[in-house]
């Protein structure tokens, strides 16, 4: 009996082991962070961290946490395919990522491997949601609806103008410009020139006397903001009025950082604006508050996060082939407005609009 107390009385004394709690839902947000750019990996990390906070404060998704991880891909296409395996080595269960098309597309065969989700905020090129991959998704739109829609549009609003195209090569850039012309020949359309220029170049007077050669009263262009800024403002300085129209990804004010006043009038596509919605109002304030303008890509990124928790929801689960299908079957209550799926991973959701950069700043054109 003594003994029996002794070994009681050690029991007793132990100290309890503390019961385990659930450990984090790690999910990932991929772009790039740093490079020509980052200002796009910002949209992504800020949407990101305030969804993830917003979601973390209402309980989390099936009553755990969410911890995020920040992956920087700086647009190329190796190190996105790092960061991709990255993630899956730190059991990252989805990803909002990644921005350039040339980046999501070699990730994307690391996250369906894996069977991880991974849904971009950003990447328009066809061929992403084109593999038959199950887990991959986007909540921006296509190039082959970017482009028709632009080509549609100066098409009706620029009857008789000479129409010149270019590109920068990249996959993005080229897809879009080539969409493009695809839509304006079908349309009855004959571009002036057709053009490639290299990214990363600061001289663009070769083309701006192509273009000045050819008469062209529009460019179209295909490729990113620091290019297409360039290109202004060189046309500018060449006493050139010719209208350049680019894409989606012009929408942030270091387009305007570069282009300065020649700038004005620049055209682009882009989805609509959630900034305008007013049930965002005070989110959109929770950012201005921290001095930050949640433009462009920011409340795409929250979206992503949002459609995915929900759908983690609705599956019961975090397993890549359970949420993708509910992805697919359900409908999302979203910064964007309510969004599904396509058999795909496209969003079901209002396409482009038109936008007018003026006074540093991007507006929504009104027919």
């Amino acid at each position: 009996m003594r003994g029996n107390l002794f070994i009681l009385l050690g029991v007793l004394a132990m100290p309890f082991a503390p019961v385990a709690a659930k450990a984090d839902i790690v999910i990932g947000v991929a772009g790039p962070m740093t490079g020509s750019e980052a200002q796009f990996g910002e949209q992504f990390r800020h949407g990101a961290g305030k969804a993830v906070e917003d979601i973390n404060a209402k309980g989390g998704v099936l009553g755990q946490k969410l911890s995020l991880i920040v992956g920087d891909d700086a647009c190329d296409p190796k190190q996105a395919v790092s960061v991709a395996n990255d993630f899956v080595s730190k059991k990252a269960v989805f990803v909002a990522g990644h921005f350039c098309s040339s980046s999501s597309i070699p990730a994307s065969e690391v996250y369906a491997e894996a069977n991880v989700v991974q849904i971009s905020p950003g990447s328009t090129n066809p061929v992403l949601t084109e593999r038959n991959l199950t887990n991959i998704f986007r909540v921006c739109g296509r190039d082959d609806a970017q482009g028709p829609t632009a080509a549609k549009y100066l098409t009706e609003h620029f009857k008789g103008r000479n129409i010149a195209i270019a590109h920068d090569k990249s996959t993005y850039g080229k897809g879009l410009a080539d969409q493009f012309q695809t839509a304006f020949h079908g349309l009855g359309g004959k571009e002036v020139l057709y053009e490639a220029v290299t990214a990363g170049e600061k001289d663009y007077s070769p083309l701006v006397s192509k273009l000045k050669e050819a008469k062209a009263d529009i460019l179209y262009f295909g490729g990113y903001k620091t290019e297409a800024g360039l290109i202004v403002r060189q046309l500018r300085d060449q006493g050139l009025k010719t209208l350049l129209v680019g894409g989606d990804s012009l929408v942030t004010e270091e387009f305007w950082a570069i282009t300065g006043n020649a700038g004005e009038g620049t055209l682009m596509t882009f989805g609509p604006d959630a900034r305008l919605d007013p049930a965002n109002a005070g989110l959109v304030k929770f950012f201005r508050d921290q001095n930050y303008e949640p433009e462009a890509y920011t409340l795409y990124t929250y979206a992503a996060i949002q459609a995915w928790a929900q759908a983690a929801q609705k599956a019961g689960s975090v397993d890549g082939t359970k949420v993708s299908a509910a992805l697919k079957s359900e409908k999302f209550d979203t910064v964007l407005g309510k969004i599904g799926f396509d058999a795909k991973g496209d969003i079901t959701a209002p396409g482009y609009v038109f936008y007018v950069w003026k006074d540093g700043k991007y507006h929504t054109v009104h027919d």
